[in-house]
């Protein structure tokens, strides 16, 4: 009668292995609007290499992504444009929002721009900066795994 050796055993419930499937496998759409845009290209460089986190295709598709980054100022005209893109994402899906234009309006407060892409889609993590660096982008799609691997992200 054989045996399993002690060490090749692996236990863990349904949801972990989902979790987990999913942050090795995030697509994200990519949504640059304005300086933030270039930071977000060059994070998928080789001397970056997000492809280590198993993101190396931004999609240009919709209904391939299922992570949105929205680098750059939103204005009032794009902003309809923005949420159907998100609406033609498949669940589950995350955004975040990158650069102080796409979390708060920056410096830019007048009635053509977008005060927050949060009053457009739900953010799940913010990446502050002006523009922010591709180091600061790769922690905030570490952080997304982090919440969506703890459960705290449900979608």
């Amino acid at each position: 009668m054989a045996t399993t050796p002690p060490g090749n055993l692996l236990m863990t419930t349904v949801d972990k292995a989902a979790s987990w499937a999913r942050t090795r496998s995030m697509f994200p759409a990519t949504f640059g609007l304005a300086c933030c845009a270039i930071e977000m290209m060059v994070s998928g460089t080789s001397h970056y290499d997000l492809a280590r986190f198993g993101m190396e295709v931004f999609r240009a598709s919709p209904r391939q992504a299922d992570l949105m980054i929205v680098a750059g100022r939103v204005s009032q005209k794009m902003a309809p444009v923005l949420r159907q893109v998100y609406d033609q994402m498949p669940d589950p899906k995350w955004v975040i929002s990158m650069g102080a234009c796409a979390s708060t309006g920056g410096m830019f407060n007048n009635y053509a721009l977008v005060q927050g892409v949060d009053q457009i889609v739900p953010v799940d993590i913010y990446v502050p900066g002006c523009p922010p660096g591709p180091q600061s982008l790769m922690h905030g799609i570490l952080s997304l795994h982090d919440k969506i691997m703890a459960g705290e992200i449900r979608n």
